[in-house]
């Protein structure tokens, strides 16, 4: 009897192994996208494990139509199963070893809305890159004719405005037509920013989740909607620290015999996320000092995020704040509360 299907997809072909009950390799077949749909959509349920790659959702969730359970591994752990030379016929067969392992832990499959909220993410990136290489090419532009751009966006465009605009700077007059265009596509780029936002916004007004986790500092919508797209079921972290590693905001382990060595964060993970997380973390942290200048009362969390950026310096306390962040996120999304920065397990 066939129990396990082990899948290793490319863009136009599919390699498939199936294994029996013993995990013995029994068949090999090689199937085109349409091949591989009909021949799923008539095989008897079974278990299916694939790599957690491109197109793995969208197939998982089809599978998941036909009966089949349906497994997703995470590549980077599947490889060291991979024997001898590496093919796609090898590929499929180390998924089939990788499958017994009880140490792997699967990938949840994502949801269609899921997906849309990580692909509006993913366009917002692209076109964020693309507005800071444009600033990044008329600072490095008007810097060769001695006129000095200063560093950050909102400052850096409006001295680049100032200076097509004045006539006896030494910029060359062939140059102005061009960087009139580029500020043009500058702020084009801003405005569809602005738009996938907006299309953020109305897709997460009536999740509860996104909204709970949006009160919690540092996190807003950005964070907390790529947050929902990424994790999808909060209950699969046992603790807060577990949410933490996932996102590598752990320190780095490399101990042997009684000496432990801990060194700085792992950084493996989902980049975005980290990333994310540690500007609005380092945001949160430049409001409290702003707040605390002003003589505004703070509240436990932030008395706490000043008091380690006083004790270790700026950057090592933003990365510490994200990682508490982190917890208070898993805190929040599983225990569905809103945030409460005075509270504390001794008075819960």
């Amino acid at each position: 009897m066939h129990t396990t299907v082990g899948v290793d997809f490319a863009k136009n072909c599919f390699q498939v192994v199936e294994a029996d009950a013993q995990y013995r390799l029994i068949g090999r077949k090689r199937l085109t996208r349409t091949q591989f749909s009909r021949w799923m959509g008539t095989y008897p349920p079974c278990r299916v494990v694939m790599e957690a790659c491109g197109t793995a959702h969208y197939w998982a969730r089809v599978l998941k139509g036909y009966g089949h359970q349906v497994t997703l591994l995470p590549a980077q752990h599947v490889r060291a199963y991979v024997r001898r030379n590496k093919t796609d016929a090898a590929d499929a067969a180390a998924l089939i070893e990788a499958s017994r392992s009880g140490e792997i832990r699967s990938v949840e499959v994502k949801s269609v809305e899921q997906q849309v909220l990580q692909q509006l993410h993913r366009v917002r990136t692209q076109w964020q890159a693309a507005r800071v290489a444009r600033i990044n090419s008329l600072r490095g532009m008007l810097r060769e004719f001695g006129i000095d751009v200063p560093l950050g966006a909102v400052r850096g465009i409006a001295i680049i405005r100032e200076a097509l605009e004045a006539g006896d700077n030494g910029l060359p007059d062939a140059l102005r037509p061009f960087i009139a265009q580029l500020l043009r596509e500058i702020d084009e780029f801003a405005e569809r920013m602005k738009e996938v936002e907006r299309s953020l916004v109305g897709l997460s007004t009536e999740d509860a989740t996104v909204q709970r986790l949006r009160t919690i500092p540092g996190v807003g919508l950005i964070v907390s909607t790529a947050l929902r797209a990424a994790v999808g079921d909060i209950h699969r972290f046992r603790t807060g620290r577990h949410l933490s590693c996932w996102l590598g905001l752990t320190a780095r382990e490399h101990s042997s015999g009684e000496k432990r060595r801990l060194g700085p964060i792992s950084k493996q993970g989902d980049v975005y996320l980290r990333t994310q997380l540690t500007h609005g973390a380092r945001a949160a942290l430049l409001a409290a000092k702003n707040a605390a200048g002003k003589g505004r009362e703070l509240d436990r969390l932030r008395r706490w995020a000043l008091g380690t950026e006083k004790r270790v310096g700026h950057n090592k306390a933003t990365i510490t704040l994200a990682n508490k962040l982190a917890r208070i996120v898993w805190a929040t999304w599983k225990h569905d509360r809103t945030f409460e920065g005075n509270w504390s397990t001794r008075t819960a």
